[in-house]
């Protein structure tokens, strides 16, 4: 029998089930002749970890959205030094500036663990723009929440300790409009919290024991559960 695994993520995607759908947001806003147009070009692929969706050079021929997993966002092997950009986990769709602009990637997007990630085609994404004043909403929303993420985020790397990021880069998981698949629960580990806020393992395990102590979150087996979402937004300066 084949391993599918060793296929290119293309050759493996296939259509999404009515539980995939469900868990796309912007699905809900379209008409219904838009819905069903978007849902039959939607397709669907499981990721395995260290797999690559996106590649810094490589044209934008989807808009990406997590179903199930993490991804990370960053601009490894590229010239300039490593930087972790953002996480996304599940209910997060990212890549609109690039498809908006018909770029080339500027950053790699890679699954952090085994996830389920959902693709719609360039062509589709632009027709939905044209034709949709509910979906240029839901982008301009999008737009708006990202770019606060980033601004405060290069703010943050540059000022704030380690403890501080650790609480930033798990503040920026819990955003009700980029994540609405984020409750206040995620399924996260240690070594994904460190690649997230550019630490080591060890580094982020004191981080959460601090965070912890201060009443922000619980530490779970394999997740993190925030307990205070604005506390952990304005720790340290954050």
């Amino acid at each position: 029998m084949t391993d599918t695994t060793t296929q290119p993520l293309r050759q493996r995607a296939r259509a999404p089930t009515p539980a995939e759908l469900a868990a796309i947001p912007w699905l809900a806003v379209l008409e219904p002749a838009q819905r069903t147009g978007a849902t039959a070009q939607l397709q669907v692929v499981q990721a395995e970890v260290g797999e690559r969706l996106c590649r810094i050079g490589k044209p934008a021929t989807y808009w990406f959205g997590v179903i199930d997993g993490l991804l990370k966002m960053s601009n490894d092997d590229s010239s300039g030094p490593p930087i972790t950009f953002t996480g996304v986990p599940p209910g997060g769709w990212f890549g609109e500036g690039t498809l908006l602009k018909r770029e080339a990637y500027r950053y790699n997007i890679q699954a952090l663990r085994r996830s389920v990630v959902a693709g719609l085609p360039i062509e589709t994404f632009h027709a939905l723009l044209e034709s949709s004043i509910a979906f240029n909403r839901f982008m301009l929303n999008q737009l708006n929440e990202r770019l606060g993420q980033f601004i405060g985020r290069v703010e943050h790397d540059r000022l704030l300790g380690p403890d501080a990021r650790v609480a930033s880069s798990l503040a920026s998981l819990f955003n009700p409009t980029l994540y609405p698949g984020v409750k206040n629960q995620l399924q996260i580990s240690q070594e994904e919290i460190g690649y997230l806020a550019g630490l080591s393992r060890q580094r982020a395990n004191q981080a959460l024991q601090a965070l912890e102590k201060a009443g922000l979150v619980h530490i779970e087996y394999g997740g993190i559960t925030v307990l205070d979402i604005a506390g952990l937004r304005s720790f340290g300066g954050a």
